[in-house]
């Protein structure tokens, strides 16, 4: 499958899990300055934390600096400083010193309505290199014997391009321990019927391995996440099909999103309505969402009112092809067939030149009639074999050549 499906994962991912993820890491908020409607006109309040969001720190000086001067506060028991005279014409910056470390926002202004969040995140270098050891020292250790399970971001996305079906799974294989898992074996998960030209998405691990319908994920596993995309077609001929996909392992929670076409209609016996999620540029996606399944179970989906195009076009196009393609053989023949005959009309002209003057030097004198005799048979007997070559390329030409040698 396709570069656009991972585009469209990545919207849906976002639009199922919202409100229910943990919290962003804390590189990606540290210093950014986040409108929030809820606060007075004009406000804006800064929040400092060690290594992680919720970990306030009360207590603590922090300055907004405008224009070379400094606006200073100290942060509350939720180690939050409030702001709400700052100047609106004017880039901001918000800092903090923790235990040394200085701490400074990207710049920002301040919006015309509503007001601003920013957070201050100290530590973040260090407790960025301890979770690197911990995951090094974690990866190290010997396998253990356990399971895992598919994780809460495993999702199936369906998206149709000119009345094909592509598929696109994403398949989060999650290892709760400590240590690498064994499992007894690979992870062994057979596509659904029907599935046709599966490959691995990019940034699938070098273990994962997929075989026609067969994916196979050696282990063991390490601790945290192994994330393996697959994308395949489902081919279908009639406006219904039904889908049907074991689990191996327990799946947390399986979410699965289809994009809404004309009257189409999905239904399952293990998954529930979840409304609709909008995809790439607006696309409407319809939803469904599973809870909890043990190991081994099977989802079945049932599809109706597929935008399943006329088989009668499909044959008219082939039987036009197989049309066009003849008659571009019949029209190479021909051309070989003119350039023949154009070859052997120039040797037909060429050997009569040549017999037109034999005919006066003998009338001239200028040969003996022995050799006048030789010369004459040999040129008729080559001019007869050109006039058949001439027959079989394409008929004589029109004028009429016949009895010209004799």
């Amino acid at each position: 499958m396709k570069a656009r499906l991972l585009l469209i994962a990545c919207v849906l991912a976002v639009a199922a899990s919202a409100g229910a993820q943990d919290m962003p890491a804390p590189e990606l908020v540290h210093g950014k300055a986040l409108p929030e409607r809820n606060l007075p006109d004009g406000t804006v309040t800064v929040r400092v934390a060690r290594e992680a969001i919720g970990n306030w720190l009360p207590g603590q000086t922090v300055q907004v600096r405008v224009d070379g001067r400094a606006v200073t506060a100290r942060t509350d028991d939720q180690g939050r400083a409030q702001f709400s005279t700052l100047p609106r014409d004017a880039d901001l910056r918000a800092e903090a010193t923790v235990e040394g470390e200085a701490l400074i926002s990207d710049p920002f202004r301040v919006p015309s309505s509503g007001g601003l969040r920013v957070i201050l995140i100290a530590g973040i270098a260090q407790a960025a290199e301890r979770r690197k050891a911990a995951a090094a020292a974690e990866q190290s250790a010997p396998p253990v014997k356990g399971v895992v399970s598919l994780g809460g971001n495993t999702r199936i996305i369906a998206e149709f391009e000119n009345d094909v079906l592509f598929m696109f799974y994403q398949l989060d294989i999650v290892n709760t321990a400590r240590a690498p898992v064994d499992i007894g074996g690979p992870f062994e998960l057979k596509l659904p019927q029907r599935a046709a030209g599966a490959s691995l998405m990019e940034g699938a691990p070098k273990t994962a391995s997929i075989d026609g319908r067969n994916l196979e994920v050696q282990g063991p596993f390490a601790p945290g996440t192994t994330t393996v995309n697959v994308q395949f077609q489902l081919k279908y001929s009639g406006p219904e099909v039904t889908i049907e996909q074991q689990f191996p392992v327990a799946v947390q929670q399986l979410p699965f999103f289809i994009e809404r076409l004309g009257n189409l209609t999905v239904t399952s016996p293990q998954m529930r309505p979840d409304g609709e999620r909008a995809g790439a540029n607006g696309t409407p996606f319809a939803a469904l969402t599973s809870s909890s399944l043990p190991a081994g179970s099977t989802v079945s989906l049932e599809l109706s009112n597929l935008p399943a195009a006329s088989r009668l076009a499909g044959y008219v196009a082939v039987g036009l092809a197989l049309a066009l393609i003849g008659l571009g053989v019949w029209l190479s023949l021909a051309a070989r067939r003119t350039d023949l005959r154009a070859t052997l009309v120039s040797r037909r002209d060429a050997l009569l030149s040549k017999l037109e003057e034999l005919e006066l030097k003998r009338r001239n004198g200028k040969m003996a009639d022995e050799r006048y005799l030789t010369r004459r048979q040999r040129l008729i007997s080559e001019l007869e074999d050109v006039y058949h070559e001439i027959d079989l390329a394409g008929g004589r030409s029109q004028g009429g050549d016949e009895g010209v040698a004799a």
